[in-house]
């Protein structure tokens, strides 16, 4: 009967790609055409923000961008580039209302950071200030962390971090500008801090351009006592500006 009544249900409703909505064959997947525009995370990638590489190495490499800008975190990863399909699907969730995109979107971060997490490990989302978390309604850093963390089985804190001033947008910015904007506006939130002494952390925010906000979230939590940080994003701009 199960059965029966999940063939009707994918009769009346068919699988659909969640970038473009085509017909595909399986649930929360992507077209041929959506999927040839996606380029994933995968192979050789930087050990400190997950950009594939090219070639084939045994050992951490990091990208040139990672080398001429080192990072604060131990090691970071992402799902895919941040262009075409990626760049869809960013869009969608961050300003397009897409919730239904969360469940798949976690999953393959979930693969993305396997071998980043050890089992004590800490999740938690960049925040936004509560006057954009006001006009977004929701914060799709902390949809994605949440269901990580669901998936994983591991501990997540929604607010271990706050945003102590409002900043302005970092688009158009350059490197030294979205530095400097995020000076001091993330902290770690008070009543949270010891949730952090001695624990691992993985970071979870959408995009990584810079690495600005993960940079400040970064030294927040080592400095509240945070033992090892690891980052992940949904998407990774390719080159920084």
């Amino acid at each position: 009967m199960l059965a029966a009544g999940r063939l009707g249900l994918r009769a009346l409703f068919p699988p659909r790609c969640i970038a473009c909505g085509d017909a595909v064959g399986t649930d929360f997947g992507l077209c041929g055409a959506c999927w040839s525009e996606a380029t994933f995370a995968r192979g050789t990638v930087c050990d400190a923000c997950g950009t594939p590489l090219p070639g084939e190495s045994e050992t951490a490499i990091l990208c040139d961008d990672c080398l001429t800008h080192p990072r604060p975190w131990a090691r970071g990863r992402t799902v895919m580039h941040y262009s075409g399909t990626g760049r869809d699907l960013v869009l969608a969730l961050k300003h397009g209302d897409r919730l239904d995109l969360v469940p798949p979107l976690a999953d393959w971060m979930a693969r993305t950071v396997e071998s980043l997490l050890t089992p004590d490990t800490l999740i938690a989302p960049i925040p936004l200030h509560r006057l954009r978390l006001l006009r977004r309604r929701y914060n799709q850093a902390a949809e994605l962390a949440r269901a990580l963390a669901r998936r994983t089985g591991h501990d997540y804190c929604a607010d271990l971090f706050t945003r102590a001033r409002p900043t302005s947008s970092q688009k158009g910015k350059s490197r030294e500008e979205r530095h400097t904007n995020l000076d001091g506006a993330i902290t770690v939130t008070p009543r949270r801090a010891a949730l952090l002494h001695g624990r691992p952390l993985l970071i979870v925010d959408d995009v990584m351009t810079s690495g600005a906000t993960l940079s400040a979230a970064t030294e927040a939590a080592l400095s509240a006592g945070a033992k090892r940080i690891c980052t992940v994003t949904l998407a990774r701009v390719a080159k920084a500006p």
